[in-house]
């Protein structure tokens, strides 16, 4: 037997040899990059299209990842859901820098395609508010304000609302580690524990650190996003007939899990 004999896998199939998947097909680019459908000729349509894209494609990596996260937690597998959480956070690291390539579009040049859009709106993504209710930010009345949802959409947020939040699993975390968490005080007083015990508990204070940085970014993606629409359309309604920036500064303060905000305090 050769040397070249014993370090070739006896069925490799990789590259030009399987013949069975390219690059293309993989990733089905015709398809994809065929979803780009321009209402108009104004040059910057496309950036607006492609950005907006790209934040559902990431919308739904952080579900799927948000969601295994969870599990992990129910499951008691800390290292597991932190592992996940730290991926989350440097994509919503990279939802917040986005923004930046969309502020490159003038506001005349958004002019130009803007009234084409309505009704559309950013309020609209589904994927935003399912990543909402499962962070623990349940809005039913959405359900009700949102009449253009489809028959799977309403399902689905349906399905949001009714399963467990991140919070959820947070609280169980704290219950499987002997830690009391059945009132709001109870688990204050857990993460204080935790907090100034991390030899014993210090899987679970950084599993609350995962969710607090999880907040915080999310907190900076609003900031950001409301500065860069008070840039590019000032006090104007929004296309979908919202209040535009005045509505999303109004959520400027909100916070998923005020708990770990105020346990800042106590420390």
């Amino acid at each position: 037997m050769t040397p070249d004999q014993e370090i070739s896998p006896p069925s490799a199939q990789f590259g030009e040899d399987g013949a069975r998947l390219s690059y293309g097909t993989y990733l089905r680019l015709t398809q994809l990059l065929d979803q780009q459908r321009l209402e108009t000729d104004a040059h910057d349509e496309l950036l607006f299209i492609t950005i907006h894209q790209v934040y559902e494609l990431w919308f739904k990596q952080l579900l799927h990842e948000l969601e295994s996260a969870r599990q992990a937690m129910f499951d008691d597998r800390l290292w597991w859901a932190r592992h996940l959480l730290t991926r989350v956070h440097e994509i919503e690291r990279i939802l917040i820098e986005q923004v930046g390539v969309l502020e490159t579009m003038t506001p005349q040049d958004f002019l130009q395609f803007r009234a084409r859009l309505a009704p559309a709106s950013g309020f609209q993504s589904v994927q935003f508010r399912e990543l909402e209710f499962l962070s623990g930010a349940k809005d039913a009345a959405f359900l009700r304000r949102f009449r253009g949802l489809t028959e799977d959409e309403a399902a689905r947020l349906n399905r949001r609302l009714d399963e467990p939040t991140l919070w959820d699993a947070l609280v169980a975390v704290l219950r499987a580690h002997d830690l009391a968490a059945g009132t709001d005080d109870e688990v204050s007083a857990s993460l204080r524990t935790a907090a100034h015990d991390r030899g014993g508990f210090g899987d679970v204070w950084e599993l609350a650190e995962g969710l607090m940085t999880h907040d915080e970014l999310a907190a900076g993606w609003r900031a950001r996003h409301v500065t860069m629409v008070e840039r590019m359309i000032g006090t104007k309604t929004g296309t979908g007939g919202s209040s535009g920036a005045s509505y999303l500064r109004s959520r400027l303060d909100f916070r998923y899990y005020p708990l770990l905000w105020e346990l800042r305090s106590w420390l």
